[in-house]
């Protein structure tokens, strides 16, 4: 029998970590193996070093510059750009330059925290054998962002504007969330939620909330 998939879940978020590991301990049983975890970009990397996982589960937003970071930090580090394990983006967002991005940044899949224990294991069996795995709403976006029916580098143009928590306020305020629910779901303060929203509107030159879920829908950001 062949050894478990030795993975390193990358994320923020205590509990989130300790759902997925508690998770893959009963679905990926012999399977999977969760050798490490980390908070950040800094730890990440240095988690790849020590630990050597052969699958990331990396969430797209960090602190300390976000998954591409983590990429682009191991690809780039003396001893571990020949023995760098595959990427697998598990992350809340499904917003379309998350997607594109991540991709370009060197995953080889994506997919959402709403997946199941037994799906992610199949997911992190998939890219361990070198397969590109995408919820299936994601592959569009990346098909499309091919076609060229998304005009990657005008909406990276955008976004390079906008602060990561700019673009995550952004994001649910153009879904049609409220301040309070932004505020609850963001974990920070309403008024803090409105300084980011008048940001964003000044930066992307709009003028309400629905120029901007009109501007996200656009650039299918939703």
């Amino acid at each position: 029998m062949a050894d478990p998939i030795r993975v390193l879940v990358v994320d923020d978020h205590a509990m989130f970590r300790a759902g997925v590991k508690a998770e893959l301990a009963t679905a990926g049983a012999g399977v999977v193996d969760v050798v490490a975890e980390a908070a950040d970009v800094g730890e990440a990397v240095a988690q790849v070093r020590e630990s050597r996982p052969d699958v990331v589960l990396l969430d797209v937003h960090l602190p300390g510059g976000g998954g591409v970071e983590v990429m682009r930090k191991v690809a780039s580090t003396p001893g571990l750009a020949d023995q760098t394990p595959r990427f697998l983006a598990l992350s809340v967002s499904d917003a379309a330059e998350d997607v594109i991005g991540t991709i370009r940044g060197g995953a080889r899949g994506y997919v959402t925290k709403t997946i199941t224990g037994p799906e992610l294991v199949a997911a992190i069996r998939r890219v361990n054998d070198g397969d590109a795995v995408f919820s299936p709403r994601l592959a569009g976006f990346v098909l499309d962002a091919f076609a060229g029916s998304i005009d990657v580098a005008a909406v990276d143009e955008d976004l390079d504007r906008l602060t990561e928590r700019e673009r995550e306020v952004m994001r649910l305020i153009a879904r049609g969330y409220s301040y309070k629910e932004v505020a609850r779901e963001l974990f920070i303060s309403i008024k803090t939620v409105e300084t980011h929203m008048s940001s964003v509107l000044r930066k992307l030159q709009l003028s309400s909330r629905h120029e901007l879920a009109r501007w996200a829908s656009d650039r299918r950001l939703l």
